[in-house]
């Protein structure tokens, strides 16, 4: 597994966490980062996808909600409502991947954690997404 690739499923997994606690994603991250180094430190990907999310978690939720036609954010697989705050947040206001690489980033994740059906709504959305970003701005 690429190390950028790693790096998204650790933001992914601190990011699911921290909702099953019922705890801030952004606070997690910092406990996290406070321990001491062990045999896999988090990636500097890692830590601004999770920070990213959690400055922007009102945003991309409404954006979300907005553009997933028919879903609800609480009628979404927990993973799902994860892959998709932090694929959201990677289109639209991350500089450093073009969009079409983190949707084929997210929707690969979707697939190897997810539902059978995940995959393809993830894809139309971040790409729904990727569409409107001029409009967003």
């Amino acid at each position: 597994m690429a190390a950028r690739t790693k790096a998204r499923k650790r933001a992914l997994d601190l990011l699911f966490e921290a909702e099953q606690r019922g705890v801030d994603a952004a606070e997690l991250l910092r406990e996290r980062l406070a321990k001491p180094v062990t045999e896999h430190p988090l990636a500097e990907l890692t830590a601004d996808l999770v920070t990213g999310v959690s400055d922007r978690r009102d945003q991309l939720d409404e954006l979300i909600t907005t553009y997933s036609q028919g879903w609800t954010l609480q009628r979404m697989p927990a993973v799902d409502r994860a892959v998709l705050r932090l694929g959201a947040w990677e289109v639209l206001f991350s500089e450093d991947v073009p969009e079409a690489v983190a949707i084929s980033e997210w929707v690969a994740l979707a697939t190897e954690l997810s539902t059978d059906d995940s995959p393809r709504f993830v894809n139309g959305l971040l790409a729904r997404l990727a569409e409107v970003k001029p409009t967003l701005a």
